[in-house]
């Protein structure tokens, strides 16, 4: 069996992802790759967050162009109604493909872990065209060239996860820069290669000197529109899943609880997306969750949220409370030497996917999903000044209203606002409502905390749904230059509280209280009111 040169293996990983139950046809991301070939633009390399697809792609790619037998796959896809593109390039190319991620063994030295794929490789080779008598002394290059000069026959390139070496262990400055000088030898200016692709988290700039690689167009999810309908679920896609997924039984979830937890990638072209692992993750398992951001290279762009906690302190506490912030993105800035800049850090957690773009010039944090991620880093990361700090009081926040105890609220509200750095001037109530975000930032551990959720007649600033329903509900009402008796009331005249009696009613779900949470800012004496009764 081939190793990577039209090997069954890329082919079998896409039957697996073809036969799921939930599989999204992308397919005619191939049809867009098609006038790439043998062109000058024949380098593309599409970067993406972890879990957007990037892998299926691939294998689906190197399954369609390569050698083996892919037809009765692609059947019932939209690109095998592309009659042209299916008699000219179906089947009819060699393709080499190599996961960078995989091939890694425990006692690897990078070394050995080059030197392994460089031999298998060549053995595919010498294998395949043994007719030609070529020499096993040859370097790669050289033998992918002599191949093409007595056959004419060109390759495809298919590198997934191109930049997991970057991520090694065991991999020093030299060696990745050894790493890049073998792509740059096995690629650049080589006739033999017919169409070169690749995938991985972060862009090339990140890794290659400005000509090492510059062969290759990059392809972002934030700043290129092209291949953007490819990696992630549109809408529609996520529409059609959730009325597949709701036949035949009940979904512990509505439509608009997956756009909560997991919509809020935007791309260039202001199209929004959905995380494909986390989705397929609720659908398999009939429950939302943290599926995407439980792991990974993710974690160690909050590592270095702690390197300038004077520039980001309060831009990150803004992010926490649900808004948006002002910060105009440049990927190459993660290029940078310097880490701790606020550019360089909001440029790394955009690519990474944990911020999104909201329009030209301000991020945001994207969903549900991500927020969890954030309140669990920071409340782990001692290095973040203040914001350490309300990520700690917020616990007591919880444990106040809890506990019926309005005074310590009202100082703990107090607290968040009162910050070194005032945060917000309350000129609306929608900066109020930034800080209760961030004084209950521990709740979200226990809760799904919905901002302007539909509640009976009208919409409530705050709604804490348990997670064990056994819990507290809570319902929470904002009000500037008011009262918070008022703020109760309007509560109650709008029986915001059906939200959770009509479940009670249906199914008994939610068996404990249900806590009416009146909070007010007065702006004349600056202090916070807080007001907690039963329903």
């Amino acid at each position: 069996m081939s190793n990577y040169l039209n090997s069954s293996l890329f082919l079998e990983n896409f039957r697996k992802a073809r036969n799921a139950s939930n599989y999204v046809d992308k397919s005619p991301l191939i049809r867009d790759l098609v006038p790439s070939i043998n062109d000058e633009n024949r380098f593309v390399c599409i970067t993406r967050p972890r879990r957007f697809g990037k892998s299926i792609a691939a294998n689906m790619i190197a399954s369609f162009f390569g050698k083996v037998d892919s037809a009765p796959i692609f059947e019932g896809l939209a690109i095998s109604k592309e009659t042209e593109i299916v008699k000219k390039h179906q089947q009819k190319h060699n393709v080499i493909f190599i996961d960078f991620s995989q091939n890694v063994e425990s006692d690897d030295t990078f070394d050995s872990y080059l030197a392994r794929i460089i031999s298998k490789l060549k053995q595919d080779i010498l294998s395949s065209y043994q007719n030609l008598n070529l020499s096993e002394k040859l370097t790669l290059s050289d033998l992918l060239k002599e191949c093409w000069l007595k056959t004419g026959e060109g390759f495809f390139f298919i590198f997934d996860e191109w930049d997991a070496p970057f991520r090694f262990d065991f991999a020093s400055e030299t060696d990745k820069k050894h790493f890049v000088d073998f792509l740059h030898v096995l690629l650049k200016g080589q006739a033999y290669v017919e169409f070169a692709y690749m995938t991985g988290i972060l862009p090339i700039k990140k890794y290659s000197s400005t000509s090492d690689l510059n062969m290759f167009l990059d392809y972002s999810l934030a700043t290129q529109e092209k291949y953007s309908l490819y990696f992630g679920f549109t809408e529609n896609e996520v529409d059609s899943l959730y009325q597949k997924n709701s036949q035949g039984r009940k979904l512990n979830f509505t439509r608009a609880d997956l756009q909560k937890w997991y919509d809020g990638y935007i791309t260039e072209n202001g199209m929004h997306l959905y995380n494909p692992r986390s989705i397929i993750a609720a659908f398999s398992n009939n429950q939302l969750g943290n599926y995407w951001t439980s792991s990974g290279p993710s974690d160690e762009v909050f590592n270095i949220l702690k390197l300038n906690v004077e520039e980001i302190q309060k831009p990150v506490a803004q992010l926490l409370a649900g808004e948006s912030v002002n910060c105009i993105i440049n990927e190459n800035a993660i290029n940078s030497k310097n880490t701790g800049s606020k550019l360089y850090i909001f440029s790394a957690m955009v690519v990474y996917g944990l911020l999104s773009m909201d329009g030209k010039t301000k991020v945001k944090i994207p969903n549900y999903e991500i927020m969890q991620k954030f309140d669990e880093a920071l409340q782990e990361n001692n290095g973040l000044g203040y914001i350490n700090q309300l990520a700690m009081k917020s616990s007591e926040m919880l444990d106040a209203i809890l506990n019926n105890e309005e005074e310590k609220a009202a100082e703990l509200l107090e607290f968040v606002h009162d910050t070194e750095t005032p945060l917000f001037e309350y000129n609306r109530e929608n900066e109020l409502t930034a800080v209760v975000n961030l004084a209950f930032l521990a709740a979200r551990d226990s809760y799904f905390v919905t901002r302007e959720d539909k509640a009976g007649k009208g919409f409530t600033d705050f709604i804490f749904t348990p997670k064990n329903p056994a819990d507290d509900c809570i319902i929470l009402e904002l009000k500037v230059d008011s009262t918070p008796q008022k703020a109760i009331e309007q509560i109650k005249r709008k029986n915001y509280i059906q939200h959770f009696k009509a479940k009670l009613g249906e199914s008994s779900y939610y068996t404990g209280r249900i806590l009416l949470v009146g909070i007010s800012y007065d702006k004349k004496e600056k202090k916070h009111f807080c007001k907690i009764e039963e329903a």
